[in-house]
Formats: structure tokens, sequence, C-alpha cells
């Protein structure tokens, strides 16, 4: 299945998918980044794949960030978006666009700390187990359905950065194998709130 993979940074997950991509059935057409500094944009030419930047500034708005981001998409004519390290908001008209076709990977076991800084406010309020979510895209910030979930345990010795890294490792493990799921048709989106896989609501 043919995919585009949004990113911002680094670049790890991405670097996941492309160990992992003969094996999940995906073909990587597309790699697009917002900011043209991305590491990841390193990784996807030693990969040999074919990149897009789009710089913010050139826009005036996000709507008209994301036409161009979808007419760039558009002629790769692909079924699958993933974000991964994507850091800017979706608007409406993208995932309204692209609907049941975007997943996305967050630092944090879902609803628990959505959007930024999610290892340190994990440790703030003490808790005890922290993890990753992978989930459908939908017009709700960090809010679309569930797909799958891993947790790791958060040490008294833990430190932001020791605790992204726990996070990273189980970021890597499971995001393919969700991809995986979609390239074998076995995710579906079925609204804002629902979602199935083999059939049965996840």
């Amino acid at each position: 299945m043919k995919a585009v993979i949004l990113i911002s940074g680094n670049g790890s997950n991405l670097q996941s998918i492309i160990d992992s991509a003969d094996r999940i059935d995906l073909q990587i057409s597309c790699v697009i980044s917002n900011n043209r500094s991305a590491f990841g944009l390193k990784r996807a030419e030693s990969a040999k794949l074919q990149t897009a930047i789009i710089d913010p500034e050139l826009y005036n708005s996000k709507e008209a960030f994301d036409r161009e981001l979808i007419s760039i998409i558009h002629q790769h004519r692909v079924e699958l978006i993933v974000l991964a390290g994507y850091m800017r908001v979706l608007t409406p008209l993208f995932v309204s666009h692209y609907f049941g076709k975007i997943l996305n990977i967050h630092p944090s076991l879902l609803p628990k700390f959505s959007g930024l800084n999610t290892h340190q406010r994990a440790i703030d309020a003490s808790e005890k187990v922290h993890g990753v979510s992978v989930h459908f895209v939908t017009k709700e910030l960090d809010g679309g359905p569930l797909i799958c979930q891993d947790s790791v345990i958060i040490e008294n010795s833990d430190t932001e950065e020791t605790l992204s890294m726990k996070v990273l490792k189980t970021e890597h493990v499971i995001y393919p194998k969700v991809i995986h799921w979609y390239t074998q048709r076995r995710l579906i989106l079925i609204d804002d709130k629902t979602a199935t896989l083999d059939g049965k609501i996840i």
C-alpha cells in the first residue's frame, strides 16, 4: 500500500517504518516535512525516498498550508497518511479530505496527556505507568478512536529524557504493527468515535 509520511523532527519512528516497510507491505511514496532542518529528511534521503518540504512561513493561514499539503499528497495517489512526529495540528479541511486514512502515534496513554510535553507531565503527576497510543486522526486533537496502546513503568529515577527513550522503544514496535493492520485492510474508521479491527469495534 502506498503511503506518505509526515514528519517535523528527528524521524526515529520514520526510521522504524522504513526498516519494516517490506514486512508490513508498505510503499513509502514521499516523506513530507514542515521543517527543512528535520533530521528525518536525511533518514529519508539515505533510504532513497522522495522528500518534500513545505515552509509554513510562506502561507497566510493553516488552511492555505494544508491545501498545499493536499496538493502534494494528491500527486502520489496514496491510500494512507502516517504522522510520525508531525508537530502541526491538521485543519478540519485536511482531516475531512482524508477521513479514515490518517494514523498518528502519541507518546502517552490517551486520553491522558494529550498535546505536548507528555513525559514530564506524567512524571509531575506522579504517574506509575506511562506509554504510547496509536489512533485514527479526527478533527479533535489526539481524540480520534484508539487503535492500540502499550505501557511502560515509570521508575522513581526516571527523568523526562529516560522516560522518553523507554516510550520511543515501544513506539518503534507498536507503530509498524498497526500500520500493517491497515495495509491488510483490517482497520476501518467508522466515524469520529468508532473504529473496527477485523470487523469488531475496538
